[in-house]
């Protein structure tokens, strides 16, 4: 049966390895606020052989759905309250995107692969040749298979500054209470300063520089 939230099967077999790397490996997804300790905490959970991630965390956010690959099942880590954010970077003259925001796409996208639940929100203004930023991760990303319905756009922010706060109003009114946050791992920091400081409570980020190569063939082409 044709699911709309998983690409074409040739696409995943090819694939299926590099997926569970991006979850074993512990980089592709920072958990900030699922791993921070409490002073005075019970020892931790042991970690999963496997994963290198506790059960108690593997509990926390598994949900009814799973990620469904040829020999392989993984938990859809999130769900509708968290939502993918990814951040825009200058276009080319005619609207073309450059390869640095098509790496901060594929991040996204196996990101929006691991939690089909969960929606994504692609913001940045700057347009050229009529063309935002985030229109063209949108039609990147929907070329690529995820729904429409999943993918907000604002097209609004010129700066990380904007980019936080207006993906803040979007979040309030989509219902979403907490971000993955997805940019270059050089702008990584003051990204996640800026959505801090707008109110966002940032579970998890994500960067092109921790989504292995292998995991390129997951919206392969540009």
């Amino acid at each position: 049966m044709f699911d709309p939230f998983l690409p074409p099967a040739p696409v995943l077999r090819h694939t299926a390895r590099a997926v569970a790397r991006l979850v074993v490996t512990g980089a592709a997804l920072t958990a900030l606020a699922l791993t921070a300790a409490p002073a005075l905490a019970e020892p931790a959970t042991p970690e999963h052989p496997s994963t290198g991630i506790t059960d108690e965390v593997l509990a926390a956010i598994d949900t009814v759905t799973t990620v469904r690959l040829p020999g392989l099942q993984l938990p859809a880590l999130f769900t509708p309250n968290t939502a993918i954010v990814v951040l825009g970077y200058g276009l080319l003259p005619d609207g073309s995107m450059r390869p640095e925001l098509i790496n901060r796409l594929h991040a996204g996208y196996v990101s929006a692969v691991l939690s089909p639940a969960a929606p994504v929100i692609v913001t940045g203004g700057n347009p050229r040749n009529g063309v935002p930023e985030a229109a063209a991760m949108a039609e990147w990303l929907i070329a690529r298979g995820i729904p429409p319905q999943r993918i907000h756009v604002e097209t609004q922010a010129n700066s990380t500054v904007q980019n936080a706060a207006f993906s803040a109003r979007v979040m309030a009114a989509i219902g979403a209470t907490t971000a993955i946050l997805i940019t270059s791992a050089d702008h990584i920091g003051r990204a996640l300063h800026n959505f801090q400081a707008a109110g966002i409570p940032v579970v998890a980020t994500m960067t092109p520089d921790e989504t292995p190569l292998s995991a390129q063939p997951f919206g392969s082409g540009r």
